[in-house]
């Protein structure tokens, strides 16, 4: 069951990105011939709007077919007036913003929805205590709880580690143990550990892990905008990073993942709950208008990039041009997913 709720989610999110390129193109005029989830072999549809709406056999994208653009087949273009090679630059790159655009709202609405369910979100008590660290030599212990340090209140364990992160000199922290107040003096070490991405970094600790205990946060309605604007930045910041780590080769290219991998991890979340479910679908829909503004003939940024250079030039790109540069994106595209295949395989086979 949960590995169909995985895939509804996926196609949800795809249908959001190409309602985003389908409501745009709409409103500029453009007559939209097909609205697709999946490729290849028809399972369903029907026709409204004058636009066919079906959902294909593989359910691994989507696509909104306008008239006079064809991927396939870059040559074939059309000069009515409903067509989107009629459409000027600033128009085209609208209708292809759109799409992600969608992707990045739809990320917005969905972390707003789990801040007025209260997220649950680390409390700063105390875990493992590192031998000889910082916090072993001033004497805190397992199932402390963080209070305060020099004066500022803390209530999770993120606020927490970022003051002693970016803290200059000694910490006065209070903490509670045992129903008591206790305060401590010490100074962070710059330790080596390895960061969201895996890469080896430097950075100030004090040598304490998480406990795990969890507490809600209660948001009023202004916190609740906020946590749900923090949340998709941050969403996006991450995904961005670690796109240009892996281009850069900061990052191995064994740590990509595919279509599997996300299949997967939802499927991982709805065993987890609603909650969580939401926040991966969240993450996944920021992750797609992230790929998809990248520039790759094959995708919306590379589509952008050409209609740039049309709006500079004052002079489109020459069809021979056009037609090399989206066969190379497809040949990337198609490299890129054989890839994230390849490694969820190996994944799953241990």
């Amino acid at each position: 069951m949960s590995w169909l709720v995985s895939l509804g989610v996926l196609s949800a999110l795809i249908f959001f990105h190409e309602l985003g390129h389908y409501a745009a193109a709409r409103l500029m005029g453009v007559y939209v011939e097909v609205f697709s989830i999946g490729f290849g072999s028809k399972v369903a549809s029907f026709k409204k709007w004058g636009t066919e709406w079906k959902i294909s056999m593989i359910p691994l994208g989507g696509y909104v077919k306008m008239k006079g653009q064809d991927d396939s087949d870059p040559a074939n273009i059309s000069l009515d007036d409903d067509s989107y090679n009629t459409k000027t630059p600033v128009q085209r790159i609208f209708i292809l913003l759109a799409g992600p655009a969608a992707n990045f709202v739809l990320a917005f609405i969905l972390y707003f929805i789990i801040a007025l369910g209260g997220p649950n979100i680390l409390s700063p008590v105390i875990g493992q205590v590192v031998k000889d660290s910082p916090a072993f030599v001033a004497g805190l212990e397992t199932n402390d709880t963080i209070r305060s340090i020099n004066g500022t209140n803390i209530s999770t364990w993120k606020d927490m580690a970022e003051i002693i992160t970016t803290s200059e000199g000694s910490l006065n922290i209070e903490i509670q143990r045992d129903g008591f107040i206790e305060y401590k003096i010490l100074t962070p070490k710059i330790t080596e550990t390895t960061n969201i991405y895996n890469e080896i970094v430097q950075k100030k600790m004090i040598g304490i892990g998480s406990a795990g205990v969890t507490h809600k946060l209660e948001l009023g309605i202004g916190e609740t905008l906020s946590y749900a604007t923090e949340q998709t930045i941050f969403a996006s910041t991450l995904i961005f990073t670690g796109v240009k780590k892996l281009l850069f080769g900061e990052v191995p290219a064994e740590d990509l993942g595919g279509v599997i991998s996300i299949v997967k991890l939802t499927s991982d979340a709805t065993d987890a709950g609603w909650m969580a479910v939401l926040f991966f679908a969240a993450l996944i829909s920021v992750n797609l208008g992230v790929l998809n503004l990248l520039p790759i003939p094959a995708l919306d940024g590379g589509h952008i990039m050409f209609n740039l250079y049309e709006l500079i030039r004052r002079k489109a790109p020459s069809e021979a041009v056009i037609i090399k540069l989206t066969i190379a994106g497809w040949v990337v595209l198609f490299s890129l997913m054989g890839l994230g295949l390849y490694n969820d395989i190996n994944r799953l086979m241990g």
